[in-house]
C-alpha cells in the first residue's frame, strides 16, 4: 500500500482544505492558496439541481426567484447538508485539480475542534466522496496555529485564538498537542447577526446579510480606538414598507456588536485561567495570536490585551491561516503526524 501511495502521490496533487461556515480555502501542494470562495451553493428548490456553488452563488444571496434558494450547507462549523456539501466540495476539488486522467489527491480538512465522532465522520466521508483519495481531519485551531509559524512542536505553550463565521476556536499548543481548547459557536456570523438585530430594534429597518457583513468590515469595532466613522445601512422600513437609509456610526455598531465580542473574549479568558501556570509563563512571553477573519475585527487585539494582561498579535494573513496549516501539514508529513484527528476508522495520518 505504501508504494501505491508514492507512486501515486507522485502525480496527484494533495490538498488541504479550510471548510468555513462562510468561506472555503483550498491550498494545493506546491502551489499555495489557490481557491476562496464562500461556502454558499445555489439549488433549484423543484429539482435540487445544483445551479452555482461559491462566488457565483453568493451573488445570488437575497436576490433570487421563488424556485432558487441560495443556501450556506454549513452551520456553526459543522455539515448542516451533508449531500449539498458533497457537492460543493466536488466542485472546489475539481476546480483545483488537474484533469480526469491524474490520481485522486490525498486531502487535509480542517474541523472544529468541539466537533462531535458523527460530525467528524461526516466531514470524512463528504471528501472522500467528493473524489479524495485519503482524507484526514486535522483541528481548526492546530491548523491555524501551524499556518501561523507558531512552533507547535516544541515543549513550549503557544496560544491561538481563531474566529472564523461559524466558531471562535481558541487553543493552548505544547509538543504537537492541544494542552486546553474552548470552542464556541459564536463568531462573524453572530456579529453580522447583531447588526441585523440592531437595525430591526433602533431603526425599524430591514437589511440583508451582505449588508450587515460590509457593515463590520467598514466600521465594525472591540475597542474604541478614536477613529469614529460612519457608513449608510440601506433597505427596507418596516413600518412603511418602503425603502429606508439611515446613517450609523462606528459607535453605535461597537454598541451593537458588543455582545458576541464579550463572549469570544469571555472564552479566551476562561481558557487561560485553565491553563497550567508553566504554559501561562510561555504565553505571557510570546502572546496570543490571533488568527481568522474575525482577528480582522478593529481593536479585538487592544481589547484582549487589556483583558488578559498578556500581549496580543494578530497573525500574517489571518483569514489564510487554517489553510496554510492544512496545506504544512500534508507537507510535513513526518514531522506532524500526531497533529491529525483519529477517524472512527482509527486513521490518523496518511500511510507511507
Amino acid at each position: 500500500m505504501g508504494v501505491f501511495n508514492a507512486f501515486f502521490g507522485a502525480f496527484s496533487k494533495d490538498l488541504g482544505i479550510d471548510l468555513g461556515t462562510a468561506n472555503t480555502l483550498v491550498h494545493v501542494q506546491g502551489k499555495g492558496v489557490v481557491l476562496s470562495e464562500p461556502s454558499v451553493v445555489a439549488i433549484d428548490k423543484k429539482s435540487k439541481q445544483v445551479l452555482a456553488v461559491g462566488a457565483d452563488a453568493k451573488r445570488m444571496v437575497g436576490r433570487t426567484p421563488a424556485n432558487i434558494i441560495a443556501i450556506r450547507p454549513l452551520k456553526d462549523g459543522v455539515i448542516a447538508d451533508f449531500d449539498i456539501v458533497e457537492q460543493m466540495l466536488r466542485y472546489f476539488i475539481g476546480k483545483v485539480h488537474p484533469g480526469f486522467l491524474a490520481p485522486r489527491p490525498r486531502v487535509v480538512v480542517g474541523i472544529p475542534s468541539g466537533v462531535t465522532e458523527v460530525e467528524k465522520r461526516a466531514v470524512h466521508d463528504a471528501a472522500v466522496r467528493a473524489g479524495a483519495r485519503e482524507a484526514f481531519l486535522i483541528e481548526e485551531p492546530m491548523a491555524a496555529a501551524i499556518g501561523s509559524g507558531l512552533p507547535i512542536t516544541e515543549p513550549t505553550g503557544s496560544m491561538i485564538v481563531d474566529i472564523g463565521g461559524g466558531t471562535t476556536e481558541v487553543a493552548v499548543i505544547s509538543l504537537e498537542g492541544i494542552v486546553v481548547s474552548r470552542s464556541i459557536r459564536t463568531a462573524g456570523d453572530e456579529i453580522d447577526e447583531a447588526i441585523l438585530q440592531y437595525a430591526r430594534r433602533e431603526h425599524s429597518l430591514a437589511i440583508g446579510e451582505r449588508t450587515a457583513e460590509e457593515t463590520k468590515i467598514k466600521i465594525g469595532s472591540a475597542y474604541n480606538t478614536g477613529s469614529e466613522r460612519t457608513v449608510e445601512l440601506r433597505g427596507r422600513d418596516l413600518i412603511t414598507g418602503l425603502p429606508k437609509v439611515v446613517e450609523v456610526t462606528s459607535s453605535d455598531i461597537r454598541e451593537a456588536i458588543a455582545n458576541p465580542v464579550n463572549q469570544i473574549v469571555d472564552e479566551v479568558k476562561v481558557c487561560v485561567e485553565e491553563t497550567p501556570p508553566e504554559l501561562v509563563a510561555d504565553i505571557m512571553e510570546s502572546g496570543i495570536t490571533l488568527a481568522g477573519g474575525g482577528a480582522l475585527l478593529e481593536g479585538l487585539d487592544i481589547r484582549l490585551t487589556e483583558e488578559t494582561k498578556m500581549p496580543v498579535q494578530v497573525a500574517e494573513d489571518p483569514l489564510t491561516c487554517v489553510v496554510r496549516g492544512t496545506g504544512k501539514a500534508l507537507e510535513e508529513i513526518d514531522v506532524l503526524r500526531k497533529v491529525f484527528v483519529a477517524t472512527q476508522n482509527g486513521k490518523t495520518a496518511p500511510r507511507r
